[in-house]
């Protein structure tokens, strides 16, 4: 697996990536529904992907990783350097998706331990995420990969209730 920025023209996405990133949205439609980021996740458009990955691009330090295996684009990850509150040193995985077509062959644990080696490289010495209360197997997840939860919150976007984990990375 390899990791790639975002890659960006003129500020825009080249339109066979945002194709390809709309399909790998598409196809976690039953996290959307949990989540509620799309009003109809049944029908995610290119417009939408769109303005959600220019959402996670807008903060500082923000940064969208595209996860290729053989070529093909099995994930993605959005993370930040730091948290927009500013309140905490570690930085943070916004969101995590792997293609649901190959969900369960390791895409998702092989993705958050390159990112984890990619905080670690630049001297980071822990990681944080939320996970929504109702999203039991993304915290099965998230656990299985050594993260410890932290205190409960409610996610900044929406209001929505969740968990913070956080997991050492020395």
């Amino acid at each position: 697996m390899i990791l790639e920025p975002l890659p960006r023209a003129d500020g825009a996405l080249p339109g066979p990536v945002l194709t390809e990133v709309a399909a790998l949205y598409a196809a976690n439609r039953e996290f959307f529904e949990l989540s509620g980021d799309f009003p109809d996740p049944a029908h995610i458009t290119l417009g939408q992907v769109a303005a959600a990955l220019a959402d996670e691009l807008a903060a500082p330090g923000s940064e969208v990783l595209l996860a290729r295996s053989e070529g093909r684009l099995v994930g993605l990850a959005a993370t930040l350097a730091h948290h927009p509150s500013g309140t905490d040193p570690d930085p943070w995985i916004g969101l995590l998706l792997v293609d649901a077509a190959v969900h369960r062959q390791g895409h998702g644990r092989r993705l958050a331990g390159l990112l984890e080696d990619g905080f670690r490289t630049a001297g980071r010495t822990g990681v944080r995420l939320a996970v929504l209360d109702d999203n039991p197997r993304g915290l099965a997840f998230w656990t299985a990969q050594g993260y410890r939860l932290l205190r409960r919150s409610q996610d900044l976007a929406l209001g929505r209730p969740c968990r913070v984990l956080r997991k050492p990375l020395v």
